[in-house]
């Protein structure tokens, strides 16, 4: 097994299981983010326009049908305060530690499943804004860049609605 990052210190290290986690890499704008795979319970791809809910937060990217039943999925890029793109978006959908609550999380695109070693994970850049540091949970220095690990628990529509730190504006025709 090959860690990622490991080239750096010259020589290829082989660690325990424990040592490693498997990231999924994702894209808003020009920057790469990963998530557990663990946490990720299925990707459902492009999606041209979702549903859309009126009234909701900006970080609402609107509802996708899923197995029967309907999930929120947030906006990254609205959260990153970046605009919305012309491009269609891939849904990822999520759940919470106790699998009570499933959401969509809508991202530029999916990339690979990368495997890191869990020593490699430095703190937030201090030159991060407030509610940027509050969704991350580090950052693991990459061979082309940084890739900024996303806390799945903070992502979800009821967690930000009770943060007041994204209510920059709502969507629907009234707003």
């Amino acid at each position: 097994m090959k860690i990622v990052g490991q080239e750096a210190q010259g020589a290829q290290q082989i660690h325990e299981e424990d040592d490693s986690t498997s990231l999924c890499s994702m894209f808003a704008g020009n920057e790469s983010f990963g998530i557990d795979t663990g946490k990720i319970r299925e990707v459902l791809g492009k999606r041209e326009k979702l549903e859309r809910v009126p009234m909701a937060p900006a970080f609402v990217a609107g509802v996708v049908p899923y197995r029967g039943d309907v999930l929120t999925t947030v906006s990254f890029r609205a959260l990153l305060g970046l605009p919305e793109s012309k491009e269609a978006g891939c849904v990822l959908v999520l759940e919470d530690r106790d699998g009570e609550e499933r959401f969509g999380l809508m991202v530029d695109a999916v990339g690979a499943v990368v495997t890191v070693s869990r020593r490699m994970l430095e703190a937030n850049p201090c030159t991060l804004e407030a509610k940027c540091k509050w969704l991350f949970d580090g950052a693991y220095k990459m061979p082309n860049g940084l890739m900024v690990q996303l806390d799945p628990q903070k992502l979800r529509p009821s967690r930000l609605a009770e943060t007041g730190m994204f209510k920059q504006g709502v969507t629907g025709e009234n707003a």
